[in-house]
């Protein structure tokens, strides 16, 4: 009888140093822990394969688990990647925002808004997943998101020499009725108007002095478009101006002194309403957040977390926050009753201490 002796296994070199501690990593992978994959692999001498932190696949004992900085080091030692969580590419979270970023790089560029099914395809998803994932990382819609690239172009090409028509039409839309029948929100003015620079819109202001400084409020004909808080009377004269450079801007009359006297008591004294006509400027989804902002009472707060939740994108945290950032009627929608998830307060267009003082004031 012939004998065939077992090819030895290569002794396994020393482990290669990892940032954090055995107990740190095991803690890890115990938990699946998305955190840390880049940041170290797990490597299994019985099966001879490494992952990532956060594998699905069965864990494996921990008398049997090494750990490698690097799939370049686990490799050396003789271990080769899992197919299922394929470590040495990049994360799934990743690999989707890049095709969701070459998704909204197509939509910025085509002449006209690419179909949901071309993105899918180019995507390599099923047009119900991608619809799925595109509103998951960008918080809208792949429609919305091509509406509101429309309006931006239509904004810059209205800054130029063509026709109203023609702008409409370059942007991508269709006929010029569907922008028209938007176009109030989108621009705040007529198109003819915004041309034009807003020369023929006519906004009322005043400022009045109030217990956080200055309030000043502009409004157009249609309402109230600005509450703006701060130190410097000149300052917020300054970012009127330059908000509308070419609108003809009036000094407000003892009618609009009255109106800017219910603002000012609605901050002092914020458990009573403050019902006024208001001209709100912005984009589908800041719209759907400020009504969400809106709905929030006197004397409770909200998360971003929870208002994403509240307009049905629980993951578009970061486009609440920068909606919210984005409010310029103080008080008259709420943003300060936004906080962060461990009720922190977080920033404030306004300051965090006028933000603190108006909570402080609402849960007297």
């Amino acid at each position: 009888m012939i004998r065939v002796q077992a090819k030895p296994r290569p002794k396994l070199p020393a482990k290669a140093a990892v940032r954090y501690g055995d107990d740190a990593c095991w803690a890890a992978v115990v938990a699946r822990d998305k955190a840390f994959d880049g940041k170290f692999v797990t490597a299994v001498t019985t099966t001879r394969i490494y992952c990532r932190p956060s594998c699905p696949a069965r864990r494996p004992l921990k008398e049997n688990v090494r750990f490698y900085a690097t799939c370049e080091d686990a490799e050396a030692a003789g271990f080769r990647p899992c197919k299922r969580c394929t470590p040495g590419a990049a994360p799934r979270e990743a690999q989707r925002a890049a095709k969701i970023t070459e998704a909204c790089r197509m939509i910025e560029t085509a002449e006209t808004p690419p179909k949901l099914e071309e993105l899918a395809l180019s995507a390599n998803m099923s047009p119900y997943h991608f619809h799925r994932v595109f509103k998951a990382v960008t918080g809208v819609t792949p429609k919305a998101y091509a509406q509101a690239h429309r309006q931006i172009r239509v904004r810059n090409a209205l800054k130029g020499d063509k026709s109203v028509i023609e702008a409409i039409y370059e942007a991508g839309f269709n006929s010029s009725g569907r922008f028209y029948a938007e176009a109030e929100q989108a621009l705040g003015m007529t198109p003819r108007e915004f041309r034009a620079g807003g020369a023929n819109a006519e906004i009322r202001y005043a400022t009045a002095p109030c217990s956080l400084g200055i309030v000043q409020v502009a409004a157009s004909a249609k309402g109230v478009c600005s509450i703006m808080l701060g130190d410097d009377a000149d300052a917020l004269a300054r970012d009127l101006r330059g908000r509308f450079a070419r609108a003809r801007l009036v000094p407000g009359d003892r009618k609009f002194a009255a109106l800017v006297a219910k603002i000012v008591a609605f901050i002092e004294a914020p458990h009573t309403t403050l019902e006024l006509p208001l001209d709100v400027r912005g984009t589908a989804f800041q719209h759907r957040v400020w009504m969400a902002l809106r709905d929030i009472p006197a004397g409770k707060t909200a998360s971003y977390a929870e208002i994403a939740k509240r307009i049905g994108e629980p993951k578009a945290v970061r486009a609440v926050a920068a909606a919210c950032a984005a409010n310029k009627l103080a008080v008259a929608i709420p943003c300060h009753r936004v906080v962060r998830n461990d009720g922190g307060l977080s920033g404030y267009r306004w300051g965090v201490e006028r933000k603190g003082e108006l909570l402080r004031r609402e849960t007297k």
